[in-house]
């Protein structure tokens, strides 16, 4: 009986028959007697609690056709894939080649894809998505809200995507998915040393408020649409400050900037920008020229602080004729006019009256 030799395999496991490590049959769950006088047999065990079925030799086992009604074979060409549910959950994102999963202790579903193009979608694509496998076979890119993707595939705009998870295949084509924020955006130019028509030399900064219209164009027309905004934009400054005199320019800012922004407009609407706005920020002189504009300022308003007073004595001294007018017109007015001063003499304090002469004591008492 030393020929014989006994193998139990358990109820969730099937048994792999070896003769020299090459694959002879499969045994079902139980007790099998098996002839082996030269001990050439072994035995392997695959557990069916694991539901996919792995081994080295997996195409001879599908060959010899006893998988039939065990186990659910999957046999992937080059421009397949399959998606697999065990017992209701998704569970395995297979790619090409052969596949098995067993059928008696799980409920298996399978799903074939067939790839036609470089970009993959599906109902559950987030789900699919978080697959371990999915990582091999696919390429995964998000693109946030408030921005859209362009999608290149072999170098060729295929258009835009929104907001959301998109996934390609790998080995398909060279597929690339560039985000692009759709939000205002400021361009700060800054730095931009230009002289005026007068020989001025002087440093400007300026913010480009704009925002992506066309975002293919964007991304396909230019290598760098904010560079390129940004070098128009240094280039429109020189062009419509350096015809202009500094005092021109100071007095202008705001045309200077409605002149700038119709500039820009038309060269940034080539690569689907929209300038919205344009604003001079800070304008820096030299030293020298600070303090002489400081100089010539202070002379100007002291030139207008000196009018000013010039005009407010020719009132005064106006209004002082026109009073000693009427007052030589109208002798009454001015005999109260002098009353006038008299009350405000006595209420102010203690009236002294010194009378000399008899002709002034008389005048006095005229006066009262």
């Amino acid at each position: 009986m030393w020929f014989f030799k006994r193998v139990r395999v358990r109820s969730f496991e099937f048994g792999l028959l070896m003769r020299d490590g090459e694959f002879q049959k499969l045994l079902a769950p139980g007790s099998h007697w098996l002839f082996d006088p030269f001990q050439r047999l072994q035995v392997q065990r695959l557990s069916q609690r694991e539901a996919r079925v792995t081994h080295d030799q997996l195409d001879l086992i599908v060959k010899s056709g006893q998988l039939a009604e065990r186990a659910e074979v999957v046999d992937l060409k080059d421009d397949q894939r399959a998606l697999v549910w065990i017992d209701g959950r998704l569970s395995h994102l297979l790619g090409p080649g052969l596949h098995a999963f067993w059928t008696g202790q799980h409920e298996v579903r399978v799903e074939l894809i067939e790839v036609r193009g470089a970009r993959f979608e599906h109902a559950q694509l987030n789900a699919i998505t978080r697959l371990p496998t999915a990582k091999l076979l696919l390429d995964v890119c998000a693109i946030d809200r408030d921005k859209t993707g362009v999608l290149f595939v072999d170098g060729r705009c295929q258009g835009t995507v929104g907001p959301g998870v998109y996934a390609f295949w790998k080995g398909q084509g060279d597929a690339r998915l560039v985000e692009v924020d759709l939000r205002q955006t400021t361009l700060d130019i800054g730095g931009q040393e230009i002289m005026t028509a007068d020989k001025v030399s002087l440093r400007l900064n300026a913010l480009v408020v704009f925002r992506i219209v066309d975002a293919a164009k964007a991304v396909s027309t230019t290598d760098d649409f904010r560079q390129s905004l940004y070098r128009e934009a240094q280039l429109a400054l020189r062009a419509i400050v350096g015809v202009r005199e500094l005092d021109a320019f100071l007095t202008s800012k705001d045309e200077v900037a409605e002149e700038l922004v119709a500039a820009l407009r038309v060269r940034a609407g080539s690569w689907g920008l929209e300038v919205v706005t344009l604003g001079i920020r800070d304008v820096i002189l030299p030293g020298e020229m600070k303090d002489l504009m400081n100089r010539v300022t202070e002379a100007k308003k002291a030139a207008e602080a000196n009018l000013i007073a010039r005009r407010e004595e020719t009132a005064a001294m106006r209004s002082q004729a026109n009073t000693a007018r009427l007052l030589a017109d109208n002798p009454t007015l001015m005999r109260l006019r002098e009353l006038e001063v008299l009350e405000k003499i006595a209420t102010s304090g203690k009236l002294q009256v010194v009378l000399g002469e008899k002709g002034l004591a008389d005048r006095v008492v005229n006066l009262l």
